[in-house]
């Protein structure tokens, strides 16, 4: 599944719109690695998304076409969220 459809469908970003210019911009990494709206992810992936000051690290667990609200969240699972904020 693209990179920018597994955000929206998983919720972790609301519009696929708004995923595509976040992976445009360079603030999503899939495996470490930059990724692009177009890059395919797959189950067991590390996803991390920088959000503002906070980036946020998820293992995706399964990939659907479609998802309810409260079935989104099964869709991966959080490891880390960091605040990037210095004093």
């Amino acid at each position: 599944m693209r990179l920018d459809k597994f955000l929206k469908v998983s919720r972790l970003i609301k519009r696929r719109t708004v995923a595509k210019d976040v992976s445009e911009q360079g603030r999503v990494w899939i495996n470490g690695r930059e990724a692009k709206p177009s890059s395919t992810v797959k189950v067991g992936d590390e996803l991390a998304v920088q959000f503002g000051q906070k980036r946020v690290t998820v293992r995706i667990e399964r990939i659907a076409e479609t998802s309810r609200k409260d079935e989104a969240a099964e869709m991966y699972t959080l490891l880390k969220e960091e605040s990037n904020t210095t004093p």
